[in-house]
């Protein structure tokens, strides 16, 4: 086995434990259990200002994504901590996408999302993911979940190592999902 494979192996398991560990102690969160595991392909065909992206050629970024939608609060409030990121981390290789979902799925309207990414002064690529293929891929396939305006952060190595749960990204989580980010880009 490689060295690279062997390393992978001991993160994987050091992750299953720690989420094993959180969860009987009760500070477990929700989407804990996919901490650890390469993050899925996206397949998004509509992108608004970029070509579309996939993870394989995110590789030697790192990645925050965000599902978001109009009419939200809780995205209409996290919008200025994703601005942020994507100012302060951009040049320095984190890759902030943002990923709308229409509620109720079905609303392919590219013009509903350009406006709604300007109203929230999204300059980052955004993803249209009209029937939440890539939500139900990245979230709703693995559990139940109680939110759909949730984040990951991926790792260069196309590994999830953060997941905020949805809801809005409130001081302490902005915290954390930056230290992580300065974590994982000076790894």
């Amino acid at each position: 086995m490689s060295g690279i494979l062997k390393v992978m192996k001991r993160f994987d398991t050091v992750a299953l434990l720690l989420t094993l560990a959180l969860a009987s102690a009760g500070l477990a969160r929700e989407g804990d259990e996919l901490l650890g595991k390469p993050a899925p392909p996206l397949n998004l065909q509509h992108w608004l200002d970029s070509p579309p992206l996939e993870m394989q050629s995110l590789r030697g970024k790192v990645v925050l994504i965000r599902w978001w939608t109009d009419g939200c609060s809780f995205c209409s409030a996290s919008a200025p901590a994703l601005r942020a990121f994507d100012r302060e981390y951009r040049d320095r290789g984190l890759q902030v996408i943002g990923i709308f979902h229409p509620k109720p799925p079905g609303d392919g309207n590219l013009e509903r999302v350009r406006e709604a990414a300007r109203q929230l002064g999204f300059t980052f690529p955004i993803a249209l993911d009209p029937d939440w293929s890539a939500l139900r891929r990245w979230w709703f396939d693995s559990g139940t979940r109680d939110w759909t305006s949730v984040s990951f952060l991926v790792d260069k190595r196309g590994i999830i190592r953060y997941i905020h749960p949805g809801g809005t990204i409130e001081k302490q989580d902005s915290r954390k999902i930056e230290q992580m980010v300065q974590q994982l880009l000076a790894e």
